[in-house]
């Protein structure tokens, strides 16, 4: 495996400062969100050229680092078709983006069936799962068209909430170019985090064959509600996902989230520990 993190997550600093501490505290790739770290330049859709990405690519070239995700966390199920049609062509834009950064995936969560992008009950719905399905399509279309990878992120929370309504979204959409970024924390809730063993199995079982990266976080419950913090601050047990990951996913990129720049090396260490024990 390849151990990351998210650039937004490192100390704030311009872009390749940021790069250079990355790769100083040992890790292998980023994920990188164009709005949380490239300060005093337009990320708008306009921005995005390839001048643009090869600048990224270089910097990122320059500390040995892999972009592992570009984020484009828009809602796909906006009811807003004005809006909608801004988020699809925003996905556009990225995928383009991303096919000369070379970067692994175009990675989105699976939003939720209101302008606010809030959870709700009706996240959990048939209807919803369909809308996004239907307005994922052409952007996977897109990507196929443009050599990308996209993956979307179950998350307990939107409307692709488990492991078996992603699988849906896989069979239906039925695209090499559709894949999953496998978050077991995120498919975790406070009616559910006393069986993460089998939710984590479950998701291996159904989604181990199109995942293309790896999430890596902890939880605690505090007050009724499920939050999430670096590696080995909480609750998490990564043997399962670790071998997993050992066994079928032989350089995978592994990104860890929710880390400080005062914790990150120590995440990175456990987790790099537990995987050399696992079997």
């Amino acid at each position: 495996m390849q151990i990351g993190i998210r650039v937004h997550d490192t100390k704030e600093l311009p872009l390749e400062e940021r790069l250079q501490v990355i790769k100083e505290q040992g890790f292998t790739c980023g994920h990188l969100a164009l709005s949380k770290v490239i300060s005093g330049h337009s990320v708008k859709n306009a921005a995005l050229t390839p001048g643009f990405a090869m600048y990224i690519k270089r910097a990122f070239a320059k500390n040995e680092l892999d972009i592992a995700v570009l984020g484009c966390y828009l809602n796909l199920a906006n009811p807003n078709k004005e809006q909608l049609a801004e988020i699809i062509e925003t996905y556009k834009v990225h995928i383009r983006f991303a096919s000369i950064l070379g970067c692994g995936v175009v990675g989105t969560e699976t939003g939720a069936p209101n302008e606010e992008y809030r959870f709700e009950a009706a996240c959990h719905t048939q209807e919803a799962l369909d809308t996004f399905i239907e307005n994922l399509r052409p952007i996977v279309a897109y990507a196929e068209n443009m050599g990308v990878i996209v993956a979307i992120e179950p998350v307990f929370r939107h409307i692709v909430s488990n492991p078996e309504r992603a699988r849906e979204v896989l069979d239906r959409i039925q695209s090499p170019n559709l894949q999953i970024i496998l978050d077991p924390v995120n498919l975790l809730d406070v009616s559910n985090y006393q069986d993460r063993e089998s939710i984590i199995a479950e998701a291996v079982a159904l989604l181990g064959d199109a995942a293309a990266v790896i999430h890596i976080k902890d939880f605690v419950v505090e007050n009724g509600q499920l939050k999430s913090l670096a590696a080995g601050s909480g609750m998490m047990n990564y043997e399962r996902i670790l071998s997993f990951v050992k066994k079928e996913k032989p350089f995978v990129h592994v990104t860890l989230e929710d880390t400080v720049p005062e914790n990150a090396v120590r995440a990175r260490e456990l987790i790099q520990s537990v995987y050399n024990e696992v079997k």
